[in-house]
């Protein structure tokens, strides 16, 4: 067996320094606390920091008072179908560039409150925020970091004008509570207190607006001795934190600004507990040693629970890093992605796409979780499909398709976000089948077939009626209009991409499977469709995969973004994908594609498909090739580096885990041990509590 334990504290993150390209989170799911070197939010922004520090929620989203109520206003922008037919997409922003750009950034995720430190002695530490770390690392010495990712708890030690201060910080699994416990003679020295400031809701990537104080209303209440409570009203937001301190000695509130305080103490030891809610919380606050051991007992279940691998013992000198990346991997992704919504894309970190989930990234970022047998973990965001099914039938129906059509970037309503990409995508769409067959086949429990029933007929009805009838081929074909997964085609010339294609088939297939289970009659239309659907197109010469049967250039010009061409062979085990054919795919890939052009989730796609075709060295290789989007952190965050806009990529985290855990367990007819590792002796790969993939 493996020893968990000492497989999770061996890849603990730890520092002397600052970089704040790599700061540490807690969370618990629903609610995630970024911190900087103090182990709070000192810092509050600087201008070499590339992840800001935030506090964010599930629930926090925030919309302008001057945001649009909805999209009806919004001109549509009409293509022609290749029947003939028309059909209206919000893609066009010519002469609504307001309306669209208003309808893209709200509602958007902010910053639900900062809690830094207030040094008495320091320029820029009241109400004006500390913008430069350097102020204040010239006065700091003895630095060090360590994140207990087994317990949950993060440590924090450094020396201020040569006073030692001791910081250590947990985030309740069960609340979004922050609690913390501070120790330092600075704070009876007058010299240290402790400061709690709210912003403005923004769009931006911190989420956080400090110039807007007129525009939101911050309320202090004392409820007891020890107790605060603070109501924030920001346009049609409210929300409340309470703050509860556990310290022998007084407290006391200081206002320095409409939205910002600071307490102070004579005591050595502080122990404060904040709790953020849309509804104040009306038991007691959890102590900093309450919410410590909670999180002790959770983070202990979370690691012992489902499957694990080790690399120890291999020759190989990559294995300690893969190591590595997948353990901080499981970690962040459990504390920002398994919440009760789909997880953005860079999650409760910070901003990305405005705090907006995108729903084709859903799988990368979640799909492991049931093949690594934590499958509750992503149950909360599942039943989320459900409450927006009546938008998704209103979608389609509005677009003259029948069945439920899923947005793609949007947000708790639903609702689809305006976009000259997004809204012509359409391989999100089978994803609620494959999340419902993955967790059927783990642990053929039947009532997972009626819970997703609905959802699954819903989605097929709107598979099946998207498809178009060719009647010169005598075939169904998909699109035009539509953008493919590699996103650099134009929507117009757009005919039957590989992957699309593929996966309506998988879908297919496998919904009439679902029929059967079930024991009830298969639709017509379903069989029908699946009879006459187009085949995967290819190059005639070269006999390799086309990204669409229109593409003419497939690894020239077209050689940049994702390689979808190979996706048939790696999410899914493509039904009609020819093994020798994408043997020659991937040859063309790794030969001619721009590898910096690839997001973080691709490396792992591609690693996927070389495990399927026996290629274990490609595979191994691609998991860990030095590429600017490859990047991975001292955090564990997969850098997209190229792109300023993402520090921090977390479908790149979760991909890397369902890759590892089907070269671990193998897929539908691979018996081998660990076929996706070379068996030459230099990988020795422990693993266990793994089921197999597709």
């Amino acid at each position: 067996m493996i020893d968990r334990q000492a497989l999770v504290h061996r890849h603990n993150p730890y520092t002397s320094s600052w970089d704040p390209q790599s700061p540490l989170s807690l969370g618990n799911g629903n609610f995630t606390f970024t911190g900087d070197f103090t182990g709070l939010q000192t810092c509050v922004d600087t201008k070499t920091a590339s992840i800001p520090r935030c506090t964010m929620s599930t629930w926090g989203f925030h919309a302008y008072a001057d945001a649009p109520p909805d999209a009806a206003d919004l001109r549509l922008h009409t293509f022609i179908r290749e029947d003939g037919s028309t059909v209206g997409y919000m893609s066009d922003p010519t002469g609504q560039e307001d309306l669209y750009h208003a309808l893209r950034i709200n509602p958007h995720r902010f910053h639900l409150g900062n809690i830094g430190f207030r040094f008495a002695s320091m320029k820029g530490s009241g109400t004006s925020l500390l913008y430069l770390d350097t102020d204040l690392l010239a006065q700091v010495g003895h630095m060090e970091q360590s994140l207990d990712m087994y317990a949950g708890v993060l440590k924090i030690c450094f020396t201020y004008r040569g006073k030692r201060v001791e910081v250590h910080t947990a985030v309740h699994p069960d609340i979004d509570a922050l609690s913390i416990k501070v120790r330092t003679s600075l704070f009876h020295e007058g010299e240290l207190s402790l400061s709690i400031r709210f912003p403005y809701g923004s769009h931006e990537m911190s989420g956080a607006d400090w110039t807007g104080e007129d525009r939101h209303a911050t309320d202090l209440q004392r409820t007891s001795d020890s107790t605060f409570l603070f109501t924030r009203n920001m346009d049609e937001v409210a929300y409340t934190t309470r703050a509860g301190f556990f310290s022998a000695a007084s407290i006391t509130a200081h206002q320095e600004g409409p939205h910002s305080w600071y307490f102070t103490t004579s005591a050595e030891t502080l122990e404060l507990t904040l709790h953020f809610s849309r509804e104040p919380l009306l038991s007691q606050l959890p102590s900093f040693e309450t919410t410590r051991a909670a999180c002790e007992v959770s983070w202990r279940h979370y690691w012992q629970s489902g499957a694990a691998i080790s690399f120890e013992g291999s020759s190989d000198a990559r294995a300690q890093e893969l190591e590595r990346r997948v353990v901080l991997s499981q970690y962040l992704l459990a504390i920002q992605s398994f919440g009760s919504l789909p997880p953005a894309e860079t999650g409760l970190t910070c901003n990305s796409w405005y705090g907006k989930f995108h729903l084709e990234m859903h799988p990368w970022q979640a799909l492991h979780a049931v093949f690594w047998n934590r499958p509750s973990r992503i149950e909360r965001s599942l039943e989320w499909y459900g409450t927006i099914l009546g938008g998704a039938c209103e979608r389609a129906r509005s677009q003259g398709y029948a069945g439920a059509r899923w947005p793609k970037m949007t947000d708790p309503s639903g609702d689809d976000s305006p976009s000259h990409i997004g809204t012509l995508l359409c391989w999100q769409q089978p994803h609620l089948l494959l999340f419902a067959e993955a967790l059927y086949r783990v642990s053929k429990d039947v009532r997972i077939l009626f819970r997703f029933k609905r959802l699954v007929e819903d989605t097929m009805t709107f598979l099946v009626d998207y498809l178009q009838w060719d009647p010169v081929h005598k075939r169904y074909v998909l699109g035009p209009p539509l953008i493919p997964v590699q996103e650099n085609h134009a929507p117009e010339d757009t005919l039957n991409p590989i992957f699309e294609l593929e996966y309506w088939r998988w879908a297919l297939l496998t919904a009439l499977a679902w029929k059967k289970r079930l024991g009830e009659e298969v639709p017509h239309k379903w069989t029908e469709a699946l009879d006459s659907l187009s085949f995967p197109p290819r190059e005639e010469k070269t006999q390799r995969y086309r990204a669409h049967e229109r593409c003419m250039d497939t690894y020239g010009a077209f050689a940049t973004d994702h390689p979808a061409v190979i996706l048939p062979y790696a999410l899914i085990p493509g039904p009609s994908i020819d093994r020798t054919v994408m043997n020659r795919t991937v040859d063309a890939v790794l030969e001619n594609w721009k590898m910096e052009s690839l997001w973080g989730w691709d490396f792992p796609s591609l690693a996927m498909a070389c495990a399927r075709l026996g290629r274990a060295e490609d595979a191994v290789a691609l998991l860990l090739l030095d590429s600017p989007k490859n990047t991975y952190r001292m955090n564990g965050h997969n850098a997209q580096i190229g792109n300023d806009s993402l520090p921090l990529y977390l479908p790149g985290n979760g991909a890397l885990l369902l890759a590892v855990g089907m070269m671990c367990a193998g897929w539908d007819g691979e018996e081998r041990p660990a076929p996706g590792f070379p068996d030459d002796g230099t990988w020795i790969v422990s693993h266990e509590g793994f089921a197999r993939y597709f």
